[in-house]
């Protein structure tokens, strides 16, 4: 049964750090954390209809920033939230380490800050030498300890191209602080064998994409939405796909609305494919002048080159910026 500890199904948004400009900060190469800037994104989506946010992913730099500085983001937007009147609003904080020790240590962190769930990476660092037991043990001594739900994060693109398999999932799935997972890459069989798979109680263990342009097929097969970086600029588009799919059946003229949404989300998509973590940002800053576009710490300082955006803008989002703006 699902009880407070479960997430919610929808759309969750990986959101980037913002960053001071460097004439702001003390140190040009590792510019301020910008509180006050997350925050107002952060509200941004709340108002847009986004279910949740999770702070200090991949997208969000965790590797780049101090144990402090993590705490701070975490409890500065907790803050933000509530004086805006959002209180309780959904957060997953990011882990993004390799031992049991300081994986608890940031969750310990993230409890204290106001964050209600880990999202924990795979252990990666010697890849495809982890087996599936190993595993199993590493994420059942990490929720044991912690002192939140935790869900797991498999993201072979940056875990030298462990894949966690459904099996596995479905062993984690039974302890009670593993609610659910989210899988970054294109496996869609994985999501749907995890997302259909009787033996897993799937109001108490949520699947999500890391991937938007998987939303339609994986939901309309129990999946429980997308934690997607398209989102932080275009919510509005993401939020109604999501919405449609979930309904589950569907008349002829809802059916075409999902076709189209699906299209203009997948085209948008290969924007971020091809931009990753600075076109998220920059997309952020074109859409509601939140950020710095010099902002970031390297090695992802730096923006896209004015003609690179024109021509990208032209290919791939323009189709979503039309349906984004008539919503």
């Amino acid at each position: 049964m699902a009880s407070q500890l479960t997430p919610p199904p929808g759309v969750f948004v990986p959101v980037p750090t913002f960053f001071k400009p460097a004439a702001a900060s003390d140190d040009v190469f590792e510019p301020t954390i910008d509180i006050e800037t997350q925050v107002a994104h952060t509200v941004f989506l709340a108002k847009a209809g986004i279910t949740g946010l999770t702070i200090l992913g991949s997208t969000g730099e965790a590797v780049h920033l101090s144990r402090q500085e993590r705490y701070d983001l975490v409890a500065g937007v907790r803050a933000g939230l509530n004086d805006a009147g959002f209180a309780n609003y959904p957060i997953m904080a990011g882990v993004l380490t390799n031992s049991v020790g300081e994986t608890v240590e940031w969750l310990q962190d993230y409890a204290k800050a106001g964050a209600q769930w880990g999202l924990v990476l795979a252990p990666g660092y010697f890849g495809k030498a982890v087996n599936q037991q190993n595993l199993i043990d590493w994420f059942t001594v990490v929720a044991d300890r912690s002192p939140i739900p935790i869900l797991i994060y498999n993201y072979p693109g940056v875990t030298n191209g462990l894949l966690v398999e459904p099996d596995t999932y479905r062993v984690l799935a039974k302890h009670p602080k593993i609610i659910g997972c989210k899988m970054s890459h294109g496996d869609v069989s994985y999501h749907v064998q995890v997302s259909t798979d009787p033996q897993i109680d799937h109001d108490a263990f949520r699947v999500y994409s890391g991937f938007g342009q998987q939303l339609g097929p994986i939901v309309l097969f129990g999946a429980a939405g997308v934690i997607d970086g398209l989102a932080a600029f275009y919510p509005k588009t993401v939020v109604r796909l999501f919405a449609l799919a979930n309904q589950g059946s569907f008349q002829a003229d809802a059916l075409s609305e999902v076709r189209r949404l699906q299209f203009a989300v997948s085209r948008a998509e290969e924007f971020i494919a091809r931009t990753g973590i600075i076109g998220i940002r920059e997309g952020i800053i074109r859409k509601t002048g939140l950020g710095a576009l010099e902002g970031g710490r390297l090695p992802l300082k730096g923006r896209l080159p004015e003609e690179n955006w024109t021509a990208l803008h032209k290919l791939y989002l323009s189709d979503i910026e039309q349906i984004e703006n008539s919503l």
